[in-house]
């Protein structure tokens, strides 16, 4: 069998993130030190589907880290309402793997114009996006010729993550991020086939997360309905059981994504509860009731969720296979979607 361009591109993972890091580290500096001499008391993002988890996990990781909250910012605001933002003592940062959709650079040079600082986060720093901002990392994925972006997601959020600890000057975080690269390919050979089996004939299922696991749960969940057909929902494991757990009976699949952070301890007792409602609960995690899928070994509580959806990437390419489907070709999308 022909090897897919998605499985390709998600075994670049650890060297694409490596290289980004390196050819970043100066850039990196640079933003750090203007970023404290700016400081920041708002955070605002840009950005569409995959990028847009990136974001959010962005969000999670810059309040955990800096106590400086982030909102999203809906980018018809500028490119369709026309409305002007007042932005001061605020960063604004855009993410698009092209960096030429134009609600987003609408939204970015209009950020600008309202008093913010910009940085872009994009695969190609030559488009308007990275032209617009003040700062730009360039993720230097190469091409992604699968219409699901993979290693542009977990670079993303890797350079999200570096400029927040340059930023904060956190060293532990610092060090993780160098450790990151290994990491990964660690998280490339875990094994998640008997999730697998579960879904190979599943209609639907949630997807739990915390923090900055709920944008992997996000992304996930995202994954599931392009390469795979199956409708997929992610929640907050605070939130499931204010409504969503209703639906859940037995057989009903559910997958969770525990780390080793404040939040696991509460994780691991919504994940039973679900169990005992007779749901099929797979967590990465041990939990009474559930299938545990294995894990890279812990390596930075703002970094963990992200090694989780490498593992899961491997799995989602072979699932959309077995499902006879093509994980390249997603139906009815394209590789780049500009929106206004």
């Amino acid at each position: 069998m022909t090897e897919t361009h998605m499985a390709r591109e998600i075994a670049e993972i650890p060297d694409r993130v490596r290289e980004m890091l390196t050819c970043n580290a100066a850039t990196l500096d640079d933003i750090g030190a203007a970023l404290r001499a700016h400081d920041p008391q708002l955070v605002t993002s840009v950005a569409r589907g995959s990028s847009d988890h990136a974001a959010t996990y962005m969000k999670y990781a810059c309040e955990i880290l800096t106590g400086v909250p982030v909102a999203s910012v809906g980018p018809s605001v500028a490119s369709v309402y026309g409305v002007p933002l007042r932005l001061p003592r605020t960063l604004c940062v855009g993410i698009s793997q092209s960096g030429k959709s134009p609600d987003i650079v609408a939204m970015t040079r209009a950020s600008a114009s309202a008093g913010a600082k910009t940085l872009a986060i994009t695969n190609h720093p030559e488009a308007p996006l990275g032209a617009t901002a003040d700062f730009c990392l360039p993720l230097g994925c190469g091409p992604e010729q699968s219409v699901a972006a993979t290693k542009t997601f977990v670079t993303s959020v890797v350079a999200a993550l570096a400029m927040l600890a340059h930023w904060a000057e956190d060293t532990a975080l610092k060090t993780a991020l160098a450790k990151l690269p290994d990491a990964c390919a660690t998280a490339l050979a875990q094994d998640w086939s008997p999730l697998a089996d579960r879904l190979v004939r599943a209609p639907a299922l949630y997807v739990l997360g915390r923090g900055p696991g709920y944008a992997i749960a996000s992304e996930i969940a995202l994954k599931f309905k392009e390469t795979s057909a199956i409708h997929a929902e992610a929640y907050s494991a605070a939130e499931v059981l204010h409504g969503p757990s209703a639906l859940v009976e037995r057989g009903f699949p559910v997958l969770g994504l525990i780390c080793d952070d404040a939040a696991r301890d509460g994780f691991c007792d919504t994940a039973a509860k679900l169990a005992g409602q007779g749901a099929d609960v797979f967590v990465t995690d041990k939990v009474a009731g559930t299938t545990e899928l294995p894990r890279a070994a812990p390596l930075h509580p703002l970094l963990d969720p992200l090694l989780s959806v490498v593992s899961f990437y491997v799995f989602i390419e072979a699932l959309a296979r077995r499902r006879g489907l093509q994980p390249d070709t997603p139906r009815h999308l394209r590789k780049v979607t500009e929106t206004v």
